[in-house]
């Protein structure tokens, strides 16, 4: 089916089997607590393997001049060692495939170093052990050559598009801003992010004739099974790639790297199983991060607070050969309305690692910039930040100038306010102390862009009544697992245990994947029209017009007759096929989630020390299909939130490429004493024009604007306004001694 107009009532919308929204545990969380779900690491299928180890590059360009592996290879254990002297043909890497994660990733294919950490060699050896200790016999010899690391708005040119367009126009903004009242015209700066989630990249290659298996850690099986394919110049089909379990992705696992290619070089150079696994410390250079960001608010308003003018210019980098950017200022397009508008996106070419998509690409960071400028005007107004977005509430899209499916920022804003005692808050900052604590109140919105991609989906029913799904979605622990049973279960009146979802592997039918926000609303409606399908075939079956069937309890039941599913299944069972496609109703309906956040702080004015006491968030993000897992996830987006405004911090060594705190002691993520209680609320919504389940994205909501609302919070506390990401102790200091 293709989303082409909006989703009529159907069996979702009734829940006569009460399982859409009901907060049922995950399916897999057994199998997780008791180890009994093996992540890529883990995995224990074929012959015993061998075990990789990657040897990096110490310099961020130049070339290898000579590469000494004879000690590496008389080690003990060690069976091959893999250089660009001994790798085989592999595909180019090329910014002509539109899709950016199935382009070829060439490892190893020459002498050349475009990046600090690339990989140089692969020993490959009868133990972990011993294949890390003859990693570190590999002599290389480099000569280097000069660099550039530092964003350079000088030399930054205008990207191609990956998402979104990288400029807009509407009406005149620079006469519009010149006109205005008030003007703001702020630059605030974001750092590099790195993903951080818990299970490292890790991979299981074997192959069986010329067909290679691999088990590994992906968001995205099928662009996953692209990549390898175009790297080593074999057809997809002789790819299978399995990704059953993954411990975290935050985009860090939208593509695959070069464990997986590694991997899969090796075992066929030996004809046995690698295993391959990243450090911690290589995670931070052999795959991606978040870019850097430096980005121009200009907010130009009437004296009564409504927007004249929205201009909103962000610099980022990508990687040399690369063709990402971060679309930092993709929110702003449709947020609040104004007349005259203007967004910017701006690139510098780097020597430094590929930058790709980061826990919210875009509005993470762009909200980060956007709603603290929101603040500082209604600061320079005089103004309640609340009452300022009120009244920059748009009807239509400001720049698609069409309806929004569902908005209700308005809603989470009042009701945000009134939950968290918003009405209590001094109006001037500074103002209220206890002790040596300075305490303040901050907020923010929230939004998020919402997609439904193309996915399909096989369904089955056997004769003991046993529904099975399969589709080659991923699971990166946000329980896919469980709401897709829950679908299938309401659609088809079975009990949860007789619904059995297989995911991650390519051999299933193709999906999106995890990852936008998108996983549950497209393989979820993929899952949708297939139980449609078989919901009719068993009606037929039964001898019931499908319009009035009802499916409870294991049966189909109308127009007086009844009969089980199992017996229509008979021994043959029944299976159908689902799908989905997007249609135009993205382009017919500006499609956002949003949400309200609230934070209260407080500083410390002898050391700078920011703690958070307090945090709220309030989102419509469509019909929720399990309030539990959904709480989970956007409660984990604001913690992220409280990371990137007070914590976390890529630090890249300037003159040689590389990030000096690579490593989870030093690269500084939140931690169970940085977090208080925080509470999160889902008002009620439905989507229709979003997807046949009329639910929204909810995996990256939470981020969005959540730094934002501790940032503000910090300078209602203080008076200090900081606008250099994260607000470390450094930059509050001078501040409060200069106050």
């Amino acid at each position: 089916m293709e989303m082409t107009q909006a989703s009529p009532p159907n069996a979702i919308d009734e829940n006569r089997n009460g399982q859409i929204g009901r907060p049922m545990d995950r399916v897999d969380g057994v199998r997780k607590v008791t180890g009994r779900a093996p992540y890529a690491y883990e995995v224990r299928e074929g012959d015993a393997p061998a075990y990789g180890w990657i040897v990096e590059a110490s310099i961020a360009k130049g070339r290898i001049a000579q590469l000494d592996t004879t000690a590496a290879q008389q080690a003990p254990g060690v069976l091959l060692v893999l250089s660009h002297h001994t790798m085989p043909p592999q595909g180019a890497y090329s910014t002509e495939v539109q899709q950016r994660f199935e382009r070829a990733l060439p490892c190893m294919a020459d002498d050349r170093i475009v990046a600090y950490g690339e990989p140089v060699a692969l020993v490959v050896a009868q133990t972990l052990e011993q294949a890390r200790d003859a990693a570190s016999l590999v002599q290389p010899r480099y000569e280097p050559v000069e660099g550039a690391y530092a964003l350079d708005a000088a030399t930054a040119e205008k990207p191609s598009s990956n998402v979104d367009e990288p400029d807009t126009d509407v009406g005149d903004f620079d006469t519009g801003f010149a006109a205005s009242d008030v003007r703001l015209d702020v630059t605030y700066t974001t750092p590099f992010h790195i993903h951080a989630q818990m299970e490292p990249h890790a991979t299981l290659a074997w192959w069986e004739g010329d067909r290679v298996v691999i088990h590994c850690s992906t968001q995205m099986v099928e662009h996953a099974r692209a990549r390898v394919a175009a790297t080593l110049q074999i057809r997809p089909e002789q790819v299978r790639l399995v990704s059953r379990y993954i411990g975290g992705g935050f985009g860090g696992k939208l593509p695959v790297f070069a464990d997986v290619i590694l991997s899969a070089q090796a075992a066929r150079q030996l004809g046995r199983p690698v295993k391959t696994a990243l450090t911690r410390q290589q995670m931070f250079h052999v795959t991606t991060h978040r870019s850097r960001t430096v980005q121009r608010i200009r907010l130009g308003a009437s004296r009564d607070g409504v927007l004249q003018a929205i201009g909103h210019e962000a610099l980022s980098h990508s990687a040399r050969h690369d063709d990402f950017f971060e679309s930092a200022a993709a929110q702003t397009r449709t947020l609040y309305a104004g007349p005259h508008r203007m967004t910017r996106h701006r690139v510098s070419r780097l020597d430094l690692p590929r930058a790709d998509s980061c826990r919210a690409p875009g509005e993470a960071v762009g909200l980060l910039a956007l709603e603290c400028a929101m603040d500082e005007l209604a600061c320079t107004l005089r103004m309640d930040p609340v009452e300022l977005r009120l009244r920059n509430e748009p009807r239509l899209d400001p720049e698609k100038q069409v309806p929004y499916s569902t908005r209700q920022l308005v809603q989470c804003l009042r009701e945000g306010a009134r939950r968290f005692g918003w009405e209590r808050r001094h109006p001037q900052p500074g103002q209220v102390r206890e002790g040596r604590w300075l305490v303040g109140m901050g907020m923010s919105a929230t939004t998020r862009s919402n997609y439904l991609q193309k996915a399909r989906c096989d369904l089955a029913l056997d004769g003991q009544g046993v529904l099975t799904a399969r589709l080659a979605m991923t699971d990166i622990g946000t329980g896919t697992y469980t709401i897709l049973t829950q679908i299938a279960a309401e659609m088809l009146g079975l009990p949860p245990a007789q619904v059995r979802i297989e995911l991650g592997d390519s051999d299933f039918p193709a999906t999106s994947g995890s990852g936008g926000s998108f996983g549950a609303a497209t393989a979820g409606s993929a899952l949708y029209d297939a139980c449609e399908q078989l919901r009719a075939a068993l009606a037929h079956s039964a001898g019931i017009d499908p319009a009035r069937a009802a499916f409870a309890d294991g049966k189909v039941s109308g127009s007086g007759k009844s009969a089980h599913l199992a017996l229509l299944a008979g021994d043959a069972g029944l299976a159908v096929h689902g799908e989905i496609a997007s249609g135009d109703m993205t382009s017919k309906y500006s499609q956002q989630a949003y949400g309200a956040q609230f934070a209260e702080v407080a500083v410390d004015t002898d050391s700078g020390e920011v703690r958070l006491r307090r945090m709220l968030g309030v989102f419509a993000a469509g019909r929720i299909l399990n309030e539990k897992l959904a709480r989970s996830q956007v409660l984990g987006g604001m913690v992220w939130g409280v990371g990137n405004a007070l914590l976390e911090d890529g630090v890249l060594d300037a003159r040689h490429g590389y990030f000096a705190n690579h490593d989870l002691a030093e690269y500084h993520v939140a931690a169970h004493a940085d977090i208080p209680g925080i509470e999160a609320v889902f008002l009620p919504e439905v989507d229709d024009k979003a997807n046949p389940l009329k639910i929204k994205g909810v995996g990256e909501l939470g981020i969005c604007g959540a730094g934002a609302a501790v940032a503000n919070a910090v300078f209602h506390a203080t008076g200090v306004r900081i606008r250099d990401y994260p607000l470390t102790l450094d930059k509050v200091l001078p501040g409060l001694r200069a106050g």
